[in-house]
């Protein structure tokens, strides 16, 4: 269920699928680095101002679905303006910092990115740009990421599919906003 808060910026309002704590699996999986399994939490918040704040938070897991250590940190903050161009900035935890531009695609909630600047630090591995899609796919939150090295041409690294977290505060939120009128057995609202 995608829910527009009534105090998010008018501007957010085609990026309001992606509000929310987020939760899930994926692959990892780049040369001269470890091929594993991770779990992923991701988290898009708004203050109400024109930007949505963005965490992301993996681990590896190992093979029966336990975290062993951290993967990556990204903390952002995402824009749209009228024509649905995109802009990301980035922090990673490795050093990198990057400009991502792209679009929301036209009718459907997907978001194509590609980065425009990247600057590392001098620990940071090599890195020289990137590619990601994101999308809201029957309710999951999806992404696959793409990344260059100097020595590695563009290619996937990291793909998950992430699940809406519900908190006990969201279910409050939503049983107060049920009409008044439910029928008292529930079977006849689904008629």
């Amino acid at each position: 269920m995608i829910e527009i808060p009534s105090d998010l910026h008018k501007d957010l309002v085609p990026l309001a699928f992606l509000l929310g704590n987020w939760a899930g699996a994926g692959v990892h999986d780049f040369p001269g680095a470890e091929k594993c399994n991770f779990g992923q939490e991701v988290t898009f918040t708004h203050d109400g101002r024109d930007f949505l704040e963005y965490h992301s938070y993996s681990w590896v897991l190992d093979q029966d679905g336990n975290k062993v250590r951290p993967l990556e940190s990204e903390h952002g903050f995402w824009r749209i303006d009228g024509l649905r161009k995109v802009e990301v900035t980035m922090t990673r935890d490795d050093g990198v910092i990057e400009i991502w531009y792209g679009e929301l695609a036209d009718q459907k909630p997907q978001i194509d990115l590609v980065t425009d600047a990247v600057a590392r630090t001098p620990n940071a591995r090599p890195y020289s740009g990137g590619k990601r899609l994101y999308g809201y796919v029957k309710g999951d939150l999806m992404w696959v990421g793409e990344k260059q090295t100097p020595e590695v041409s563009l290619r996937p690294y990291m793909s998950a599919q992430l699940k809406k977290v519900v908190t006990p505060e969201d279910v409050e939120r939503w049983a107060k906003a049920l009409p008044d009128d439910m029928p008292d057995d529930g079977i006849a609202f689904f008629k």
